[in-house]
């Protein structure tokens, strides 16, 4: 199985098959307009306006979860992402990531590449301890633990990476072009 066997909602509420994305390597991430971690937009979308010629794309899914930090509707979302941050990258319907009502697509990820910490400091331990009151609610369906976590995916559509939001972006986009 890979991330082509899936399928999702865009933001008009329409069926998209991610077979359509078949031969990119992608980023796939979960967001949320009102977090800490909002300004990886702006490294995002250089990223994407850098790298898309050469087979890149951003897959952006809003989720809510997280704190409520995404309440807008889909349309309030992609407005504040293109007129804050110049977002032109793919931003899909709101999803949930965790719960028995977790996108499936979502699991699937999380599946393939499990938690594994944010990593050591202050800021990461206290993030931690935030992410684990916040996700006590889903139990064992927890797959992820905070907005802006992202998975890369090489061309044939198998995970290969995973990111937590307290990664540095200069790694991420490493990544991403060793995978190019």
């Amino acid at each position: 199985m890979t991330v082509y066997d899936f399928t999702v909602k865009d933001r008009q509420g329409s069926d998209v098959s991610l077979s359509e994305y078949r031969g990119k390597v992608l980023l796939i991430v979960n967001t949320a307009t009102g977090c800490g971690f909002t300004p990886h937009y702006e490294p995002m979308e250089e990223m994407y306006r850098d790298l898309k010629d050469r087979g890149f794309e951003i897959l952006d899914f809003p989720c809510n979860q997280f704190a409520n930090q995404a309440p807008g509707s889909d349309d309030e979302i992609h407005e504040f992402c293109t007129l804050k941050f110049g977002t032109e990258f793919p931003q899909f319907a709101k999803i949930d990531v965790n719960g028995d009502g977790a996108d499936p697509l979502y699991a699937f990820l999380a599946t393939e590449k499990p938690f594994e910490g944010f990593g050591k400091g202050l800021k990461n331990a206290a993030l931690k301890k935030f992410s684990d009151m916040n996700n006590r609610a889903f139990g064992d369906k927890a797959y992820i633990r905070w907005n802006f976590t992202k998975f890369l995916t090489d061309r044939e559509g198998n995970v290969i990476a995973r990111f937590e939001p307290t990664a540095d972006m200069k790694e991420v986009r490493k990544a991403v072009e060793a995978a190019l």
